[in-house]
């Protein structure tokens, strides 16, 4: 099998879920470098870097995205390293030459995961405008295309509603970048997102579409509306990554604990601010659907609904459950840990190899539809 593997680099305090429950993941860059030359020795292809402004909802120190990852980029010799950026957060032009050159730094191994936002706070806390939410898809698909013509024009010009380059420049006729980036064309472009917007925005632009965690049913419903919307623009549907929080133990009883025990010491009053907050991604769509729409509280505990995703359980479950992944059109497997520096290595060390020497599933031979178990509360696919 040819599935990939991503991890969320913790580049902001608290890890990957709002509880109290005890982990030794740390969010100092120290702690990253060790986490990244671990993760690329023991075959994780792509390391994710978070983008969090404000200190909330758990996460009350941060190390910026692109900074962090430019970092480990510049640190590692083969893992491939993606910042998170937000349009209107970022200007699309700086931003190009600072991609150009964190992609010569690590020789082609360095990429953007586009956020159209939900954070209400960190634009309107920063004095930016707060755009309805299939304006803010919008912007990000004029922020692709500003930055995928400095990469491959000589002089590029772009007039769009949220976006102009190229014009009124003494001496110049449109807008020089150079030196341009290492990856032909251009450095991929990763982009998150499960509402239409969203999967319209990744049929046209993103290489890569990364989806929040939820059932085989769920996942293959987004997989199946990009390609669609790929087949009717006439473009190359992205690759497909779902996030999926990992827990790995002897047992499958040993695994449900920990899950009950991190939802039993959530951070009430964190998670309750969070499911707020998230009433501004795909619940404010015109169609209500997205992002965190059906998502309870339980869900919540982990920021992008991984316990769904259903890698919770032993060697032999999680290899299977990866499997079934691979055979609905699930590309790569971004996952998130606990404790980061020892489950992140048995990772690597048994699932990864695992995959590798399995046969794909024939995807007509699978139940697509899980079946749903409350674990603590929370929704785990089976």
């Amino acid at each position: 099998m040819d599935t990939e593997f991503a991890y969320w680099v913790p580049n902001v305090s608290g890890g990957l879920v709002v509880s109290d429950w005890e982990t030794e993941t740390d969010w100092t860059y120290d702690y990253n470098l060790d986490l990244a030359r671990t993760a690329e020795d023991v075959g994780f292809d792509y390391a994710l870097a978070q983008a969090r402004f404000f200190g909330s909802y758990g996460a009350e120190k941060q190390l910026e995205a692109l900074s962090i990852a430019n970092a480990l980029a510049a640190q590692t010799d083969e893992l491939h390293v993606i910042g998170a950026v937000h349009p209107g957060l970022w200007e699309p032009g700086p931003l190009a030459n600072f991609i150009a050159t964190a992609d010569r730094i690590s020789n082609g191994r360095f990429s953007i995961n586009v956020v159209s936002g939900w954070f209400k706070g960190e634009f309107t806390g920063f004095g930016q405008p707060w755009l309805a939410h299939d304006e803010r898809y919008a912007r990000s698909t004029e922020f692709i295309e500003v930055l995928q013509a400095l990469w491959t024009e000589d002089r590029a010009t772009y007039d769009g509603r949220f976006y102009t380059i190229g014009k009124d420049i003494d001496g110049f006729e449109g807008a020089p970048m150079e030196p341009k980036p290492v990856q032909d064309p251009y450095p991929q472009v990763f982009q998150g997102g499960n509402s239409q917007a969203a999967r319209e925005m990744a049929a046209k632009h993103a290489d890569a579409l990364f989806i929040n965690g939820g059932s085989l049913q769920e996942i293959r419903a987004v997989i199946e509306d990009v390609e669609e919307y790929a087949a009717e623009f006439g473009t190359e549907p992205p690759r497909f990554a779902a996030n999926a929080f990992v827990i790995q133990r002897d047992t499958e009883s040993e695994a449900k604990a920990v899950l009950e025990g991190i939802i039993e010491n959530a951070t009430d009053e964190a998670v309750d601010a969070f499911k707020q907050q998230v009433k501004q991604a795909g619940q404010s769509s015109a169609e209500g659907d997205g992002m965190w729409s059906d998502s309870e509280f339980e869900d919540l505990v982990q920021y992008n609904d991984g316990f769904k995703t259903g890698l919770i359980g032993t060697d032999e479950q999680i290899i299977e459950r990866v499997r079934k992944l691979d055979a609905i059109g699930v590309d790569i497997v971004l996952a998130g840990f606990l404790d980061f520096e020892p489950e992140l290595e048995r990772f690597g060390e048994t699932i990864i190899p695992a995959i590798e020497a399995a046969d794909p599933l024939d995807p007509d031979e699978i139940e697509a539809v899980d079946e749903i178990e409350d674990v603590g509360g929370a929704k785990v696919a089976k």
